[in-house]
């Protein structure tokens, strides 16, 4: 999905694991990540150090709930069948009724059309959006529709055929907060297996002060970064995307991140702090 920033190298299995705990509001998110040394890329910026702080980094066993999926746990079985093909009941093309089986030379139950004999395959879908920082606030959108009516979220949204990564995340923020954005670089890219979504937020900065919440927004406000409603965001994603973004402030240092978010067996969706962030990346 991530067509700006190519990596190479990746490999997994790579488990130091880290607790962010936001001391302000007193709640805690389990993280399994590697150092990430992403110096080579154009997109790391050195900013001054400053006092913002909200959570600090602490050592915890990677056997807790929420650790790093293995095989034929629940976790990995779980993300393993992401996707219920046997839904598919006709073809999108023809119309015709279809089977469900495994075609030859594949690993994986498909829904094929008994008529024209044509594969349905699932693919994840990709999301976009923007972090906009301005005068050390950032901007987020309450949301008007569900899921997670009324919490509040980073100006995002699925990406359409014909548009890049860049684009669509401006188009998502003009359409959801009515601001117009100039990209800076990307900022994280965050895999959902178990959902099929891929996560990709850019750092970017407001052209002018005009903004606005559009019809899928009910406000939109710049938040001082030490005001962040942590305990009312909406999604696992931005829980993790703005966590990273205030680690990286406090660090002095802008980074790259890749990961990917494994909920916990038998969490509620609306619970999004249950999850590990499992990191895969070795530059």
């Amino acid at each position: 999905m991530l067509k700006a920033v190519q990596i190479l190298g990746w490999s997994s299995g790579l488990t130091i694991s880290q607790r962010l705990t936001k001391t302000r509001k007193s709640s805690s998110v389990s993280f399994i990540s590697t150092s990430l040394n992403l110096s080579t890329f154009s997109s790391v910026t050195s900013i001054s150090p400053r006092k913002i702080f909200s959570f600090s980094p602490t050592r915890m066993s990677s056997s807790l709930p929420g650790s790093d999926p293995v095989a034929n746990s629940p976790t990995f079985v779980s993300v393993q069948s992401a996707g219920d093909v046997r839904k598919i009941k006709f073809c999108q093309w023809c119309g015709g009724p279809t089977k469900h089986e495994i075609p030859e030379g594949e690993e994986k139950l498909r829904a094929i059309c008994t008529h024209c004999g044509k594969i349905a395959y699932q693919n994840p879908k990709m999301v976009v959006g923007c972090l906009i920082e301005h005068e050390e606030k950032v901007l987020l959108c309450k949301r008007n529709i569900q899921p997670s009516h009324g919490l509040w979220t980073l100006p995002a949204g699925y990406l359409e055929v014909g548009e890049s990564a860049a684009q669509g995340a401006m188009r998502e923020t003009w359409e959801e907060a009515g601001a117009t954005v100039e990209v800076i670089s990307p900022f994280a890219q965050l895999d959902i297996p178990l959902i099929g979504q891929t996560y990709v937020i850019f750092l970017a900065k407001l052209k002018n002060l005009h903004f606005a919440p559009g019809p899928e927004s009910l406000e939109c406000r710049l938040f001082a970064l030490d005001e962040i409603p942590f305990d009312s965001l909406a999604f696992s994603s931005i829980y993790v995307t703005l966590n990273l973004y205030l680690e990286d402030l406090e660090k002095g240092k802008l980074k790259y991140h890749y990961g990917t978010i494994n909920k916990r067996p038998g969490s509620s969706p609306s619970d999004i702090r249950a999850f590990s962030l499992d990191y895969h990346l070795q530059p």
